[in-house]
Order: structure tokens, then C-alpha cells, then sequence
């Protein structure tokens, strides 16, 4: 019987995981973060205490099985732990590289009472690494079904809810507005953060699956949601389209040459290979001096391209102070060290003009911190009489997205007050057979949260569509003592399916 581990038992330091040096960083797109080594792996295994009622599993929006994953691995069962790790989450390395787990798993690990809480999502990208070096894919047994459903974006909601279609036996087809598939985790993830390698091999294993993928299909221009339903003969369809419309102050100069979204500047340069220019046909016209407005993952993502592509300076501008800055710490400490100039408790209230159309600089004011607002941090109140003028001839807005407007335009899809996609609990929408998940329901969210959506969307429409899952569990009261009649779980009696014409 192996002894009970306690605070005092445990490795008392985190492993650390090396980084490329900033100096050398900022003149490349290679990763940044280098990942553990098998003996910084097994180090922070022995630091998991192996809760019998573990809170990271709670804390995890896909219910992925840490400890059991971290037990196999601590065993070198490295195949086993990945396959507890893809039950629930097709993406581990993905997610174990952009997902906030000081905010989720690792927030509520009681490690982190104490000591730095163990490093749950370095433990994921290591064994999700592993199985993209060696090979390793989950493909269970599949029995085909009749049923076929559509899928609207290829993020990381759209995909997760795909996989779970396609194991349950749905012929699953996946329509992508852009000319490659992975959404977000594509166009507005750097490479440096999250290489494509790593992107393409786990989209690979959703196609293992059985999954298509067709990229340059917009829905919403090329066939409507109502279409898909009706004449194209999908039984069920998920929206997982994300939010991908760019916010902006409405302040004077936005119209100007030099102003953009933090959406289209990474887009072109992780999309689209504005950074290979002229080897590719995508300009970028990048500035001297770039401002970015906003502070928050994004932000530092627009940053530290712009760092990359040749900026001679690239600041932050925000209006509160770093300890109210959304983004993860890891990534502002990146930032910060490559050279970033950060401008705190700063807003712009108009973009000037050289004469010719063109950026010249920001008129900003100075802020103070009032009293707290809805989301509990304390409201930017501006100094009168402290407005200056801030020299920039690009200006790059990263203060938050909007819905995409096409769906809502062209179906009968209700939506809310902001022009979100309108759910039930289940992720149901306003119209029959279709569901919604992710950032077109919610707004801009983390990676995880929108393949948790993404999978409780699958798990709504396999009860729409009457599908047996054997993740299910039924309390023994609803299904009498056998559970069964003529073969047939009691809870799927009396129900017949039926289209309206």
C-alpha cells in the first residue's frame, strides 16, 4: 500500500519549464515556451496529492480525469494516460498550452494553498507532445448511425462537438468560412504560443474519426441554417461559428489609414502569411510605432507579432493598472520582457491625422481607479485636464469581439440583446434540430470553456436525436428493476420522431 501524500511529502518547487531567451525570441516565430522534460514530467507528477474527491477535476469545463492521467503517467504509462487525457479532450496539447488552468484546474488545486499549485497543464502538453511524436490516436469502435449532422466552424467548439458526433456513429461534415481549418485556434493564435504542427495533428485525429472538413464555405452566403435542415438532409446542426467581429471606441480618427483589429493584424500574419511578404500576397503595411488597445491575451498576441515583424516600438495602452490586466501572467511577463512599453491607467479619446490620411499619434487621458463595476474591478475614471498627445502611426484595437452578424442575418435564429446566438440550457436554439455553442452564445471565452459547450451541445443532440449513449447513466428508478423492456432502455419508450412540412 503506497503511502498517503501530504504538503510536507512533496516535491516543494514547481519543475520549471525552459523558455526560449527574449533576446533571440523576438526575431522568431518559434515556440517560446519549451516544454517539460520526462524527468521535469515525472518531478511534477510526484507533486499531485491524488485527492480522493479531486477539485481540478470540478474545475475542468471538459470533467477530464487529472489524477488518473497523472497516475499513468507517474507510472510511465505514458499511452495510458494519454488515453484517459482523449476521452474527455481531443486537444491536449492545445490545451495544455493556451488554456487559463490558473483560472481553472490548477486555481482550485489545494496544492496551491501552500505551495504553486501542480502544473496540470504542462503535465496535458507533455503527454499530448508525446502522442503527436509518436503517433498515438484514440479511435474507438464506431457503429455507424442514419443520422447526419452539420457543424458550423471548425474552432475549438466546433471540433470538440464533432468528435463526440462521430464517435457516437453520426456522419459528421464540418463547414469552414476560411481556407484552413482550426478556427481561433489558427488565425488568432501565434505560432510562437501554439505552432500549426500542432494544430494539424490534432484536426488529423478528428478525421481519423470520420469527420469532413470543408474549408471556404461560408454559411449564411452559400446556404442558410434553414437549407442545411431542410434540403441539404442534416438531422441536426451545432453553431460554433465563434465572435469573431471586432469592438471598437467610437472615438474621431477610426476611419484612418493605420487603424485596425487585433483579429485582422493576426490573421494576416497567422492565416494568412502577412509576414512572408511579398513571398505572399498579403500586405500588412506595418508601422513604425504601434499602439494596442487593450490588455488582455489578445493584446499580447497582437504585441509580440508586431514585435516580430520589425515594430520599432509597440506599446499597451489600457486604462487600468497591470493588477486589474486580463491576460495570463505568463503572457505578460513574456511580453514585459520582450520590450513591450506598457502605458497603465491610460485611454485614447481620439486618433489624429498627418494630413494625408494617415495615423500620426493618439490623444489620451490619463485615468484613475473609481469604485468597483458589474465584473468586480474597480471603474476607470479619466483626470481632467491631463489629455497629452501619444506618438503612434498604427493603432491596433484588442478590446473584445462581437457576434458575427451573417448568421443572424440570414436565418430566423433568435438572438439576444448583444446579437448572440439565444440558447436553452441544453444549447438548444429557437429553431428545431439546431444548437449553439461557444463564443456566438457567450462572447469571447477560453479555449476549454468552448469545447466544453461544444461536447454538452453533442451530448443535447444525441438526445435529440434518440441516439443510445453509453456515457449515460440512468437512475435505477426510471429504468424498473431489469432497466429494460423487449430489449429497449424504458427511458426511450413512447417516443417517435416527426417532421414538420
Amino acid at each position: 500500500m503506497t503511502k498517503k501524500k501530504t504538503i510536507r511529502s512533496i516535491p516543494q518547487d514547481r519543475a520549471p519549464m525552459a523558455v526560449q531567451e527574449p533576446e533571440r525570441r523576438v526575431k522568431n516565430f518559434d515556440e517560446v515556451a519549451l516544454g517539460f522534460t520526462p524527468e521535469d514530467a515525472l518531478v511534477e507528477c510526484d507533486r499531485c496529492l491524488l485527492c480522493p474527491e479531486p477539485a481540478c477535476v470540478a474545475g475542468c469545463p471538459v470533467g477530464i480525469d487529472i489524477p488518473g492521467f497523472i497516475i499513468k503517467l507517474s507510472e510511465k504509462d505514458y499511452r495510458g494516460a494519454y488515453d484517459i487525457l482523449s476521452e474527455a479532450n481531443l486537444l491536449p496539447a492545445i490545451c495544455g498550452r493556451v488554456c487559463p488552468q490558473e483560472d481553472q484546474c490548477e486555481g482550485v488545486c489545494p496544492v496551491g494553498d501552500t505551495l504553486e499549485p501542480v502544473a496540470i497543464g504542462r503535465l496535458e502538453r507533455w503527454v499530448g507532445d508525446k502522442a503527436i511524436k509518436e503517433g498515438w490516436s484514440t479511435r474507438p469502435h464506431i457503429e455507424r448511425k442514419k443520422y447526419k449532422v452539420g457543424i458550423v466552424g471548425s474552432g475549438p467548439a466546433g471540433m470538440a462537438c464533432a468528435a463526440d458526433l462521430a464517435k457516437a456513429g453520426c456522419e459528421v461534415i464540418v463547414y469552414e468560412a476560411f481556407h484552413e481549418p482550426g478556427g481561433v485556434l489558427r488565425y488568432g493564435i501565434p505560432e510562437f504560443r501554439l505552432p500549426n504542427a500542432v494544430v494539424d495533428a490534432e484536426i488529423a485525429n478528428l478525421k481519423e474519426l470520420g469527420v469532413q472538413i470543408e474549408c471556404n464555405t461560408l454559411v449564411g452566403r452559400l446556404f442558410t441554417i434553414e437549407q442545411m435542415r431542410d434540403e441539404m438532409g442534416f438531422d441536426a446542426v451545432f453553431i460554433g461559428s465563434g465572435a469573431g467581429a471586432p469592438r471598437f471606441m467610437e472615438i474621431p480618427g477610426e476611419t484612418l489609414n493605420g487603424v485596425l483589429s487585433a483579429n485582422e493584424l493576426l490573421t494576416r500574419c497567422n492565416l494568412m502569411s502577412a509576414g512572408k511578404f511579398p513571398d505572399y500576397d498579403t500586405p500588412l503595411h506595418l508601422g513604425r510605432r504601434i499602439a494596442v488597445i487593450g490588455s488582455g491575451n489578445t493584446a499580447m498576441d497582437a504585441m509580440r507579432v508586431s514585435r516580430r515583424m520589425g515594430a520599432e516600438k509597440v506599446y499597451c495602452v489600457y486604462r487600468r493598472t497591470e493588477a486589474e490586466c486580463p491576460a495570463r501572467k505568463e503572457e505578460l511577463h513574456h511580453a514585459q520582457e520582450e520590450g513591450i512599453e506598457f502605458h497603465w491607467l491610460t485611454a485614447p479619446v481620439e486618433i489624429l491625422d498627418d494630413g494625408e490620411g494617415n495615423v500620426r499619434a493618439m490623444r489620451c487621458v490619463r485615468m484613475t481607479l473609481g469604485d468597483p463595476d458589474e465584473s468586480g474591478r474597480r471603474s476607470p475614471v479619466p483626470i481632467e485636464g491631463s489629455e497629452y498627445e501619444f506618438e503612434t502611426d498604427m493603432v491596433v484595437y484588442a478590446i473584445g469581439t462581437s457576434a458575427n452578424p451573417i448568421l443572424g442575418q440570414t436565418s430566423k435564429l433568435k438572438l439576444n440583446a448583444r446579437g448572440y446566438i439565444a440558447t436553452d440550457e441544453t444549447l438548444a436554439t429557437s429553431m428545431a434540430g439546431v444548437y449553439a455553442g461557444g463564443d456566438i452564445v457567450t462572447g469571447s471565452a477560453t479555449v476549454i470553456l468552448a469545447m466544453g459547450a461544444g461536447r454538452r451541445a453533442a451530448q443535447s443532440i444525441k438526445e435529440y436525436l434518440a441516439i443510445p449513449d453509453g456515457e449515460a447513466v440512468y437512475a435505477p428508478w426510471q429504468n424498473g428493476p431489469d432497466g429494460t423492456l423487449f430489449g429497449i432502455d424504458l427511458t426511450q419508450r413512447n417516443f417517435a420522431r416527426l417532421r414538420v412540412t
